[in-house]
């Protein structure tokens, strides 16, 4: 029988799954934003989310990225993620990607860092948008 002390690390994630998981909740922003779904973007975010990005001042809380996301999805255009890399241990991943929005915001680069809450999966806790590519 292993015994492992109380303040061992969790275990890592398999790799091909928190990729894909990470990589759906990303999809779903982007069929929210596509769609002008500000409420659906923001329901992506834990509560005490925060947003930096070079297009607005940061959003702090779920109330703020709604209210940023009804601004940038007033004019609803196809969002696009790849995902580059990613990693995660226990209830908290990463994951750096690319995304795409059109010509009036162009492409640019996404890390976001996601805690994992019961009954709502993968959230994002916060995330870091540039407008430059990886």
């Amino acid at each position: 029988m292993d015994n492992v002390p109380a303040d061992a690390a969790p275990p890592a994630h398999d790799a091909t799954t928190l990729r894909a998981e990470l990589a759906a909740v990303l999809t779903e922003m982007a069929r929210a934003y596509a769609a002008g779904d500000a409420e659906g973007c923001a329901a992506l975010f834990t509560q005490k989310a925060t947003i930096h990005s070079p297009l607005a001042p940061p959003a702090r809380g779920r109330a703020e990225i709604e209210a940023l996301h009804r601004d940038w999805t007033r004019e609803a255009a196809a969002k696009r993620f790849d995902m580059l890399e990613c990693g995660g241990c226990g209830d908290v991943a990463w994951a750096l990607a690319r995304f795409s929005e059109g010509a009036a915001t162009g492409e640019g680069v996404t890390l976001a860092v996601f805690e994992r809450e019961p009954g709502a999966g993968w959230l994002v806790r916060t995330c870091s948008l540039t407008g430059a590519t990886a």
